[in-house]
C-alpha cells in the first residue's frame, strides 16, 4: 500500500450554521443565523418595558363589570387615554379616565404601559367619589376637632382662674358680687351717696355735695342746729346737709337709712330735695 503523506486536517470554524424564518408580509425567508461563542460578546438584553411592550396583548380586552355601566379595560401597544375614552365614550374625556384610575397611571397621564388595567364607567366615579368624601369628612372632622380643643382651652382657662380666687379663699360669685367697700369718712360717705343717686338717677357731683357739706355742718355728721326758725319750731335741722325731718321724710331714698343722723342717707335725701327745687345739689350756693 503506498504510504499516505501525513495531511492535517483543517479546523472547522467554530461558527455554527442554522436558519430561521423571519415573516415580512407573510413571506417566510430563509436567513444565517450566527451563533457568537469564543470571543464575541452577548447581545444586550432588551429593558424591562421593552419586554412588557413585546409580550403585551395585541388588541385591548375589556370585561364588563355586574353594573352594565362599569367595564375594566386592559392597556395594549399603542394605546392612549385619550384614545382609550374615545373608543369607549367615556364621560369627561381623557381627563375624567385619569382622574378615576390616577392611583394605577401614576403622575404622568402619559405614560400608561400596556397590561394596565383600567377601570371605565360609575364603578371609577364612585370610586373617585368616595375617595374625595373621606377627604372631605376628614378635614371637616380635622376643623371641628380644632372648634372643640379651642373651646375647652377656654373653658379650661375660665376653671384655672376660678380656682386661683377660690384657691385665695374667694369664691369667683362672691368676686363678681362683692359691694365696693367705702371709707367711714366724709369722702367715702359722698361716694357711696353718689352711687346710691345714680341707682335712683338724682343728679349731683362731688364737689356739689362737698361745697354745701362744709357750709352746712363743717363735715360733722352729728351737727344741729338749734338756734333757727326751724329749730324753734321744733324741727331742727340735722346732719351733714342740715336737713329738718320733714323734708328728710318726704325725700327718703329707699335702699339707705331712716336715721336722719347717718351721713349716706343725709346726703342722699338732701340731694333729692335739691334736685326736685333746684334742679341739682350742684345749683345750691346757699341756705336753703
Amino acid at each position: 500500500m503506498p504510504a499516505m503523506a501525513n495531511r492535517r486536517r483543517s479546523k472547522r470554524s467554530s461558527l455554527t450554521r442554522g436558519v430561521i424564518a423571519v415573516t415580512t408580509g407573510g413571506a417566510a425567508l430563509a436567513l444565517p443565523v450566527i451563533g457568537a461563542t469564543g470571543a464575541f460578546a452577548a447581545p444586550a438584553q432588551p429593558a424591562a418595558a421593552e419586554k412588557a411592550a413585546v409580550s403585551a396583548p395585541v388588541s385591548g380586552k375589556t370585561i364588563s363589570g355586574k353594573n352594565s355601566e362599569t367595564a375594566t379595560y386592559s392597556v395594549i401597544l399603542g394605546d392612549s387615554l385619550a384614545k382609550i375614552a374615545r373608543d369607549h365614550s367615556v364621560s369627561g374625556g381623557w381627563q375624567q379616565l385619569y382622574k378615576d384610575n390616577r392611583k394605577v397611571v401614576g403622575g404622568n397621564p402619559d405614560l400608561i404601559h400596556p397590561g394596565l388595567k383600567l377601570t371605565l364607567g360609575s364603578a371609577a366615579n364612585k370610586a373617585a367619589g368616595t375617595e374625595n368624601k373621606a377627604a372631605d369628612t376628614s378635614a371637616s372632622e380635622a376643623s371641628d376637632s380644632a372648634v372643640r380643643t379651642e373651646s375647652a382651652d377656654r373653658a379650661d382657662r375660665s376653671e384655672r382662674a376660678g380656682n386661683e380666687v377660690v384657691a385665695q379663699g374667694t369664691p369667683v360669685a362672691a368676686v363678681e358680687a362683692a359691694p365696693v367697700a367705702y371709707t367711714n369718712d366724709l369722702d367715702g360717705w359722698i361716694k357711696e351717696s353718689l352711687a346710691v343717686m345714680a341707682q335712683h338717677g338724682i343728679p349731683g357731683t362731688y364737689e356739689g355735695i362737698h361745697r354745701n357739706i362744709m357750709r352746712e355742718s363743717s363735715g360733722n355728721p352729728l351737727a344741729i342746729n338749734n338756734w333757727d326758725i326751724n329749730a324753734i319750731n321744733g324741727v331742727p335741722s340735722k346732719g351733714l346737709l342740715q336737713v329738718i325731718d320733714p323734708t328728710f321724710q318726704a325725700y327718703h331714698v329707699p335702699g339707705t337709712s331712716m336715721d336722719s343722723y347717718d351721713p349716706v342717707a343725709n346726703i342722699t335725701a338732701a340731694c333729692n330735695y335739691a334736685a326736685d327745687r333746684y334742679g341739682s345739689i350742684d345749683n345750691v350756693f346757699g341756705a336753703y
